[in-house]
């Protein structure tokens, strides 16, 4: 298999030079001519059941299939290992299609390990989506798993707290439910979910995959059988991944091993310092906290995002935060420039009770910028306190 950094630059590109291109074209089409009535309606009746492109055919309409998604989903599925990729227009979308997908044969129960992304704990938690969720450590999923478990659902690295989950063992635990892995924070750059038994991996590709805030999308990497049923929930849904947002990111596959290891690289030293701070009670990271030895057997490094929590409370957190000079506040990760934030004031509001982040915890998604100018930042900041 050639090096992560190769398949990053080449997946989805195969076919360019045949068509005498450099650069992958863009397809904007909504709709296409159909070369009969009885051959548009064949391709329509295959792409809305989650088919794909019959050779020749006439892709009929974007929401039902686009080339430059297609190559997007193409690359994804390269990197992740897994033989296909299903594109969405938010990482919530994806969410939303495969609790869909998982839950439509009568099946409505989920097992959820927390901590997770705050938007799919709201989801999950408020049965939303009428799912019924059991919320379960790692060391309780087995337990938890029940006939009518349609899925069982983890984040790791956990979003904030950066925790770690040994995926091959949450994998045995679930049994014959399938695992869904939320992939974001580490990218399959340091990752790889399906080769250690995940079912279904997803991404908000807003963050990392896109790396330059101004993308929003998210996708599933998983096998044939699952990217035909997402395929089919997308078509009805309607969300969509509109395909400039799909040549950006597909755009951004090409750099993201580089970014992610030139971050992964600065949000070490800054998580070292952290630690030494005496304004900093904890520093989360895996560069710092690994007890089960994932890093280099799962992980293939300690990634870029990084919490502390700071000496006060909530309204030294605050004033944290507000205080930063270079470093952005603003929700969101992954992206070339550094940004803090509060969870339990934004991405993890809606969380309950004791699951939601400490008050006094704030999240740094590191950047590319120099890491001493970031530490300069953070330390003109916690001087505020």
């Amino acid at each position: 298999m050639t090096a992560v950094d190769t398949r990053a630059v080449h997946a989805g590109r195969d076919d360019l030079a045949g068509l005498g291109v450099h650069v992958p074209p863009i397809d904007l089409s909504t709709t296409n001519p159909l070369p009969s009535v009885d051959a548009g309606g064949d391709a329509y009746e295959t792409l809305a059941t989650g088919g794909t492109l019959p050779t020749g055919a006439s892709a009929v309409y974007q929401r039902l299939w686009n080339p430059t998604v297609a190559r997007f989903e193409t690359a994804l599925a390269e990197l992740e290992g897994t033989a296909e990729a299903v594109a969405f227009a938010s990482g919530m979308a994806a969410l939303t299609a495969t609790l869909l997908a998982a839950t439509r044969d009568g099946k409505r129960h989920v097992v959820a390990v927390r901590p997770l992304y705050g938007g799919t704990d709201h989801v999950l938690a408020t049965g939303l989506l009428g799912t019924e969720v059991s919320w379960a450590r790692p060391d309780q999923v087995a337990a938890a798993v029940r006939p009518d478990t349609a899925l069982v659902i983890v984040e790791t690295p956990a979003n904030p707290t950066l925790d770690l989950v040994d995926i091959a063992a949450l994998a045995t635990a679930a049994g014959d439910a399938p695992l869904l892995v939320d992939n974001t924070v580490a990218t399959p750059v340091l990752q790889q979910p399906a080769r250690h038994g995940a079912a279904l991996v997803l991404h908000s590709a807003t963050k990392s995959i896109g790396g330059h805030g101004d993308v929003l999308a998210g996708a599933v990497a998983c096998d044939a059988g699952w990217a035909a049923r997402l395929r089919q929930v997308r078509a009805v849904t309607g969300a969509v991944l509109h395909p400039l947002g799909a040549y950006l990111l597909h755009r951004g596959l090409q750099t993201l091993p580089l970014r992610v290891r030139a971050q992964q690289a600065g949000a070490e030293k800054l998580a070292a310092w952290l630690a030494g701070h005496p304004a900093v009670a904890r520093v989360h990271h895996p560069s710092l906290h690994d007890p089960a030895g994932l890093v280099g057997r799962q992980l293939g490094g300690t990634g870029s995002l990084l919490a502390f929590e700071v000496r006060g409370g909530a309204p030294a957190a605050a004033a944290v935060a507000d205080a930063c000079r270079l470093i952005t506040h603003a929700v969101s990760l992954g992206g070339v420039d550094t940004l803090i934030q509060h969870p339990a004031s934004l991405t993890h509001r809606p969380v309950e009770g004791d699951a939601k982040p400490g008050g006094g915890l704030l999240r740094v998604s590191v950047g590319l910028e120099d890491p001493e100018d970031l530490r300069a930042d953070l330390a003109q900041a916690l001087s505020a306190i």
